[in-house]
């Protein structure tokens, strides 16, 4: 079982590598408690092809009816999908029948292809079936900073994660350190490691390696929106900002991350073939939900790191 995303997912391989794998991306966070499923993945043995007789072609490699959905390498991943509806919850099969252009990726970009495996198998059906229960994935990150809950807003790369992990390391708490799902109240954390320069950990893109994301929890709820920027002085700038300014961070944010790029026509495929959820998750919506209720602020880094968020906005409120 895992907790993630909101949801609790019961999950089962029939291949040892993909087992291993799927283990590392849940972080530790996989357990064999019996807990009630809200959906189910499962990876086959099998490199049989999934049955389309009787379905009715969708797109491009992909046929559906009556809300069962067969998708052939799905997002370039290598592995074919299957996803029906039963009893409430999704059933996601999968089985890895790469074509010759994607078997060697395993080998040669091993980095890029257990990340976009974890995405296919885990990541994307637990977002997107959170979307049809009304919430939406961002970009973003909900962490404590002393005696506030903040979400921080921003582009890929500008320094949250140094943020989080300064926190962090002073005891406070956080969901995630990448991606979230939300719903203008409540953000819950997407389960995975945390991806940092300068550490000792596996090593994936960017010149970032994994480690264990220390202070996790499964939701939390923000009081305060900060959407942090990279500055070019020596001293950390925090300055108020609208709701449209937070909105517009929280969007363009998570629409630019390189880890949703193939996020987006997987759960449009989805939503057309089980006619379930919406045709789009609320991403709009639940940014200027979160941003109206809000205070909002923008960071604007100094060019070095190691300024502490709470030491910010603790300089904030005291001139407040």
């Amino acid at each position: 079982m895992l907790e993630t995303a909101g949801e609790v997912v019961s999950v089962d391989s029939a291949l040892g590598w993909v087992t291993r794998l799927l283990d590392e991306a849940s972080a530790g966070a996989l357990t064999s408690h019996a807990i009630s499923a809200t959906m189910a993945i499962h990876v086959e043995a099998t490199t049989r092809p999934f049955a389309v007789a009787g379905l009715i072609p969708l797109t491009r490699s992909a046929w559906s009816r009556e809300g069962e959905v067969v998708v052939e390498d799905a997002c370039g991943s290598g592995f074919d999908l299957h996803v029906s509806h039963a009893a409430g919850r999704p059933e996601f099969t999968y089985r890895w029948r790469p074509r010759p252009t994607r078997s060697g990726a395993r080998y040669l970009l091993p980095s890029r292809f257990q990340l976009l495996t974890r995405e296919v198998l885990v990541q994307y059906p637990v977002m997107w079936w959170a979307s049809v229960r009304g919430r939406a994935p961002l970009h973003a990150v909900a962490c404590t900073a002393g005696d506030s809950v903040i979400l921080l807003a921003g582009l890929g790369g500008v320094g949250k994660s140094t943020l989080l992990q300064l926190e962090l390391a002073d005891g406070g708490r956080a969901t995630s350190d990448n991606l979230c799902v939300g719903d203008g109240h409540l953000v819950w954390g997407l389960v995975e490691p945390m991806r940092i320069e300068g550490a000792h950990g596996r090593h994936v893109t960017h010149g970032r390696v994994e480690i264990p994301l220390a202070g996790r929890v499964p939701k939390l709820s923000p009081d305060r929106i900060v959407v942090v920027r990279r500055g070019d002085g020596d001293t950390a700038l925090t300055t108020v900002c609208d709701s449209e300014t937070a909105v517009r961070s929280l969007v363009t944010g998570t629409y630019s991350a390189g880890e949703l790029g193939r996020f987006w026509s997987f759960a449009a495929t989805l939503a057309a073939g089980t006619g379930l959820g919406p045709s789009h998750p609320p991403v709009v919506e639940t940014a200027r939900a979160f941003a109206v209720r809000l205070d909002c602020c923008e960071l604007h880094l100094p060019r070095r790191p190691g300024v502490r968020l709470s030491d910010i906005l603790n300089r904030v409120e005291a001139t407040a």
